[in-house]
């Protein structure tokens, strides 16, 4: 799998402004603190570096499970980020709203079935249903891998229940086009782990 100059500027350039907007989202005291000329630097890294861990790593790899199946059904394939997005969700994170859109795989070449345009939309939920079960050993660590781990379940989970919603580009859309049992099975076990996520009391930060 080869990635283009443009393609490794755009994952880098996504991870970060994600990890920054999520860092203001989780913190908000670091925005207050901005206004006010006082910013905690050790508390602002050590709140960045669990958001690339975890959103940045979900993110991520969400979108590369979109690449390598479409390049395993003949297609060209290539993320590129919406710098314009990538500001809004900054800014967001600034005043304690949560947003992100950073941008999304694009395929295309060859002419390719409903069942392989399904399997590459479903391919990225379906990373993050696996990250899930990858985070969740460490919730129960303390310190920092107990957060990461907290935070890990809950952003992938929501990553996999939002994107398998069947409305506009996201995924689930695709995977309801080629089969409605497999949208219906999908969607379940995502929005499931979505609400429960959602549901458990403190699990974000261990």
């Amino acid at each position: 799998m080869r990635f283009s100059g443009r393609e490794l500027r755009d994952l880098t350039v996504a991870w970060l402004a994600l990890g920054l907007a999520f860092t203001f989202f989780l913190d908000n005291g670091l925005a207050t603190g901005l206004l006010r000329g006082e910013f905690p630097v050790g508390e602002a890294a050590r709140t960045f570096v669990l958001s690339l861990l975890t959103v940045g790593v979900g993110f991520l790899l969400h979108e590369l499970a979109h690449k390598v199946v479409a390049i395993r059904f003949g297609q060209v394939a290539e993320f590129r980020a919406d710098y314009s997005m990538l500001a809004l969700a900054v800014a967001a994170g600034l005043a304690g709203f949560l947003f992100a859109a950073p941008g999304a795989v694009y395929h295309g070449g060859r002419s390719i079935t409903k069942r392989q345009n399904g399997l590459i939309s479903l391919a990225g939920p379906v990373t993050n249903v696996l990250l899930v079960a990858a985070f969740f050993p460490l919730v129960f660590l303390d310190g920092l891998l107990g957060s990461v781990g907290g935070l890990g379940v809950v952003i992938n989970a929501l990553l996999a229940g939002f994107n398998m919603i069947p409305f506009g580009p996201l995924d689930g859309r695709k995977v309801l086009a080629w089969s409605k049992a497999v949208f219906a099975v999908s969607f379940a076990v995502c929005a499931g782990l979505a609400a429960l996520a959602l549901l458990g009391p403190g699990l974000a930060f261990g």
